[in-house]
């Protein structure tokens, strides 16, 4: 089974063993009873079990819809609230005085040398400062006002590039009042590609940071020459004179203030209407140059009701923290879902989010430490890093620490697997794992790309918790599917939303049919108020991804392979643009050979790459240095880490890891990879090799590396 395969392996006497068996046993019949009258889990148990969706008719390619939305759809999160602005003002009526946005003070910055010589800045955060509900609309209410002294009118474009913080959901609140669409671009995008997106959208105002403002904008702003405003969210800029002529730049807190002195009495504001975009989302795509993609206030809100809908008894009792990328569907819609619930809301950010992350001074408190959040978004880069993170001190720890960590690992594993808790478990074992997110995670969001079972697994044992795995696309306002909370099944996103409705439509090439046995299986197609607009000055490519059909129900063609399940589930097997056709004529999923291969400790992040004209697959692998430093020990292999990600010998070595594991993950033979380049350096967002969610960019890939194909195929390399 599943299970067994993910279970992990110990070396235990099997006499012990066996005497081990049978106390687990005793202590499982004695507390069985107990626990199944108290706990109800016989509910859990039941729903687990129930069907989650339906086609609504029985033709070949029907749509499926969850059962609690069989005949109409879900758009609306609260009667008469059908655009954003209607949302804030109805959730700060009946929260007022309640927390909402959470940010921690820097009590010290200090600047930490390392062995190496590099310099890492550290700092010290002292307690979360709230402002409330009501403090925020006001906050809002006044930089919309400001804005618009500034020039801006209803209907036109202005930018945020900016990390994820408080003054981000402000200025982002002040926007959908006023009408204004809101363009966003993340963080970590490149040079030309933040110039494209300012240029596209013909913004004259773009919010940002000091830090940003300073590294980021300050090579390209001659390269926007609409640009006349800049605003800064966290004070003034040290220096100003780089900047050309023209471009005026601003404080939040200025612009704040000009909206309170603002009369706004004698004119109209001009509200959106549900059709009006909300906001143009980049999306760091992971082909070519960044699309905009339209979002207009109605499939935001019927996106975040489909996603409300699955998170149980959600309330003023959660404390959601935010660190993923607002410019960034997932959390945008994360963060509102919260907003419009009553949930607190905590900034943070990847380099300050745990104790041991790499801003955080040791021996001072990280975020999660500080916050003890309820609910936490991750994409599973982030997951896998903490799975292998407690894997590599689980195989430091003694011989008998870590036997009793692997029992109780295995023994919850099955447990779990039948729908059932382990209290004392979770109490003895897992607490200490569990304090590294804070020790009160209920439910753990996963989306932005597939997670392993093993991570799924994992994350469910350690944290005490279900992960709420989910599918959705920019394009679809990040709706689509997610698990309910009582799914402890892995490899699968869950039924779909109740605000949309999703069919499986033929794709010859490739194999799939949506009368396949025994599932259906074929091309995704998402359906519902959700799909948004189309793409931004792209009318050829809006109408290759978006189709109506005879009912006037917009369409989204999302590219990725599935196939429902009997309860209807979804479950992604493939994505059209990762199969290739070998020289032999074989097809080769590069997404399945990655997801073999990528949850081995030797291996941080994988990118498999084959070509029709040729006969064998080959791949890119960034190793982690520990498990190639101590693999490299073991073979004699002395030199710099270098050195050692450039030996032919230790490829080879590797190679025959990799090769062991694709045939215990069933691959076929010409799936496996032949050869490989061991990639020194990790691949970051800042590479511009993954995007934000870290999912592979297999154009930048393929163009960073030809050298290496060129050599791996066997081609002259001058």
């Amino acid at each position: 089974s599943q299970a067994a395969k993910m279970k992990l392996k110990h070396n235990i006497n099997p006499v012990l063993l066996q005497f081990i068996n049978f106390i687990v046993l005793v202590y499982s019949l004695v507390t069985y009873i107990p626990w199944y009258i108290l706990s109800g889990s016989k509910q859990a148990i039941a729903k687990a079990k129930q069907v989650k969706a339906r086609p609504v008719n029985n033709k070949p390619g029907g749509a499926y819809r969850s059962v609690n939305s069989l005949h109409c759809l879900a758009s609306v999160l609260y009667p008469g609230c059908d655009t954003l602005d209607k949302v804030f003002k109805y959730a700060k009526t009946k929260y007022k005085d309640k927390k909402l946005l959470g940010t921690r003070e820097i009590l010290k910055e200090e600047d930490e040398i390392q062995p190496s010589g590099k310099v890492f800045k550290k700092v010290i955060l002292g307690k979360y400062t709230w402002l409330s509900y009501e403090d925020v609309y006001i906050k809002a209410v006044n930089f919309g006002n400001g804005l618009a002294v500034l020039g801006q009118q209803p209907k036109t474009n202005i930018a945020i590039f900016c990390e994820t913080r408080a003054e981000w959901m402000i200025a982002a609140q002040a926007c959908f009042m006023c009408n204004y669409q809101l363009v966003t671009l993340y963080a970590t995008l490149g040079g030309p590609a933040i110039v494209h997106g300012l240029n596209e959208t013909e913004v004259t105002t773009i919010i940002t940071s000091k830090e940003l403002m300073q590294t980021k904008l300050k090579e390209i702003v001659s390269q926007v020459p609409l640009l006349q405003h800049i605003i800064t969210v966290d004070g003034k800029p040290t220096t100003w004179s780089e900047f050309p002529k023209g471009v005026i730049v601003h404080t939040m807190a200025s612009v704040q203030a000009m909206g309170a002195k603002a009369d706004t009495g004698n004119k109209q504001p001009c509200r959106p209407v549900p059709s009006d975009i909300a906001v143009i989302m980049y999306t760091s795509g992971s082909t070519g140059i960044p699309k905009g993609v339209m979002i207009s206030h109605c499939n935001i809100i019927a996106g975040i009701t489909g996603m409300a809908e699955r998170i149980p008894n959600l309330g003023e009792k959660d404390i959601y923290i935010g660190y993923l990328p607002l410019a960034h569907v997932l959390e945008l819609s994360a963060e509102l879902v919260c907003l419009s619930h009553g949930c607190r809301i905590g900034y943070s950010s990847p380099q300050t989010l745990a104790d041991q992350s790499s801003k955080i001074k040791k021996g001072s408190k990280g975020d999660v430490t500080t916050l003890k959040p309820t609910l936490m978004a991750a994409v599973p880069e982030i997951m896998d890093r903490i799975y292998k993170n407690v894997m590599n001190k689980v195989n430091e720890m003694t011989s008998f620490q870590r036997n009793l960590f692997i029992l109780a690992y295995n023994y919850k594993m099955e447990q779990i697997s039948k729908g059932y808790t382990t209290p004392l478990c979770d109490s003895l074992i897992f607490r200490k794992v569990r304090m590294l997110l804070g020790g009160k995670i209920r439910i753990l969001l996963c989306g932005g790309a597939p997670l392993s079972a093993a991570t799924q697994r994992f994350m469910n044992i350690c944290f005490c918790c279900p992960v709420g795995q989910g599918y959705g696309l920019t394009e679809s306002a990040g709706a689509g599917t997610i698990t309910e909370v009582w799914d402890y099944t892995t490899g699968r996103v869950g039924a779909p939303l109740v605000c949309c409705e999703i069919k499986l439509m033929n794709w010859e090439e490739g194999g799939y049919y949506n009368t396949d046995k025994p599932y259906p299986r074929g091309e995704i197609l998402i359906g519902g108020q959700n799909v948004t607009v189309g793409y931004y000055k792209n009318e050829a490519r809006t109408r290759k991804d978006f189709t109506v059909d005879e009912n006037g129900q917009r369409w989204l063609h999302t590219g990725d392979i599935g196939e429902f399940h009997h309860d209807g589930c979804l479950k992604i097997i493939d994505r059209k643009k990762d199969l290739v056709k070998l020289q032999a004529g074989e097809y080769v999923s590069l997404g399945k050979v990655e997801a073999a291969l990528k949850n081995l400790p030797l291996v941080d992040n994988i990118c498999a790459y084959a070509s029709s004209f040729h006969s064998y697959v080959i791949g890119f692998v960034v190793p982690n240095q520990k498990e190639l430093a101590e693999l490299a020990r073991k073979k004699g292999f002395k030199g710099t880490w270098e050195e050692i990600c450039n030996s032919p010998e230790m490829e080879k070595e590797v190679l025959k890891v990799l090769a062991e594991a694709a045939m215990a993950a069933n691959l076929e033979k010409f799936e496996i990879p032949v050869k490989i380049r061991l990639s020194p350096d990790p691949w970051t967002p800042e590479t511009g090799l993954v995007t934000d969610a870290f999912k592979l960019k297999r154009k930048e890939l393929t163009a960073f590396y030809q050298t290496d194909i060129d050599r791996m195929y066997g081609k002259n390399v001058k």
